[in-house]
This record gives structure tokens, sequence and C-alpha cells, in this order.
């Protein structure tokens, strides 16, 4: 199913079930789509879509830092349970174990060996991960194999 049915399903189950929390997130998510279309003028692709989401998400898990510097509890719960309807979006983040495995692959395919070839590796890296695994921590994992 793609995700425009699916987003349109999860609305209609929203509405039915009088969850405003979901009806506003997906509501906001659609209307993101919607105006990256019309910006690229052709639908989005599955990665564009998943990209879309983890922005999104993003967005909420800094507010929910801000939100808890200025004690505000509140709001907060809100942020998190918008963030928990955004990840059922997400696809399912690699382990260490997994991303140790791919960086160790990347190494050998790039034949880095040095620091210095950190910015020869990321790219491949990053593009191989398409959102299964967060930037920072890879980085980490690389600089830890190649010092």
């Amino acid at each position: 199913m793609d995700f425009h049915k699916e987003l349109t399903e999860q609305l209609k189950m929203a509405m039915k079930a009088k969850d405003q929390t979901s009806l506003k997130t997906i509501r906001d998510l659609k209307s993101r789509i919607q105006t990256r279309e019309i910006e690229k003028g052709e639908p989005l692709t599955e990665a564009e879509f998943v990209k879309l989401v983890q922005t999104a998400a993003k967005q909420r898990k800094e507010a929910i830092v801000l939100y808890e510097k200025g004690d505000r509890p509140e709001l907060v719960a809100v942020e998190q349970a918008e963030l928990e309807i955004l990840e059922k979006y997400l696809p399912q983040m690699m382990g260490d174990s997994e991303m140790t495995a791919l960086v160790k692959q990347v190494l050998e395919d790039t034949g880095a060996s040095s620091m210095n070839d950190m910015g020869k590796i990321m790219g491949p890296l990053m593009k191989a991960a398409a959102g299964k695994a967060d930037g920072k921590r890879l980085q980490e994992i690389v600089r830890g194999m190649l010092s």
C-alpha cells in the first residue's frame, strides 16, 4: 500500500475514533506532502516521503528538548504523542551491530584507513543507510574504527 492511501486510511480511522492528536499529526504530514509535491511538480517517491517524515520527527524531538528546558511538561506530552505517531511511518532503524557491519563493509569498499578519509566514507555510508540509521551514530562508529 502506498503512503498516500495509508495516510488517508489512518486519517479516516482517527476521525472515527475522535483521536485529535493523530488527526492533527496526520493532517500536518499530508499538508507537508502536498506542499512538497507542488514544489517538485510530481508525486513524492517512497524515499522522499521517509525523508519528509524524518524531518517532521526531528522537529518534534527538538521541540521536546526545548519544552523540557522550559519546564513545560504538558507541551512535552503533546510533542511526544505526535512523535510516536510519526515513528509509525518510519522504517525500522538499524541496531549498533548492523551499523558496525555496514561501516566495515564501506571501509573495505572505499579502502579508507585514516581520519583523513572520513569524507570519502560518509557519502557512500549515508547512501547505504538510507534513513535507517542515525548519521551521528554512524559517524561515531567510523571515528572509532579509523582512530
